[in-house]
C-alpha cells in the first residue's frame, strides 16, 4: 500500500513537471509569431493567416477575407 502511494505521489509530480515545462515553451513560440508580415504589414488578414499581410489594401490568400489596416504599423519599421 505505501509504495502504491509513492508511485502515485510520483506520478503527479512527474505530470506537473510536464505541464509547467510545456506552458513555458508555448509563451515563447507565440511572441516569436507575432513578428512576420501577416501582423507587421501595413494591411493584415483579421484571422493572421500564414503569408498574408501587404501593404495595399485586398483580401487574404488563405482564407479570403478582406484585409483591414492595421494600426500598429509604423511606415519605417521603427517603433518610436
Amino acid at each position: 500500500m505505501k509504495n502504491i502511494r509513492i508511485l502515485l505521489f510520483m506520478a503527479v509530480i512527474s505530470c506537473m513537471s510536464i505541464a509547467v515545462s510545456s506552458c513555458g515553451s508555448n509563451a515563447a513560440k507565440t511572441e516569436s509569431a507575432t513578428k512576420g508580415k501577416e501582423y507587421t504589414s501595413a494591411y493584415i488578414c483579421p484571422m493572421h493567416c500564414d503569408g498574408s499581410g501587404s501593404d495595399k489594401m485586398g483580401t487574404c490568400p488563405v482564407c479570403g477575407m478582406d484585409y483591414v489596416k492595421n494600426e500598429d504599423h509604423k511606415a519605417d519599421g521603427h517603433s518610436h
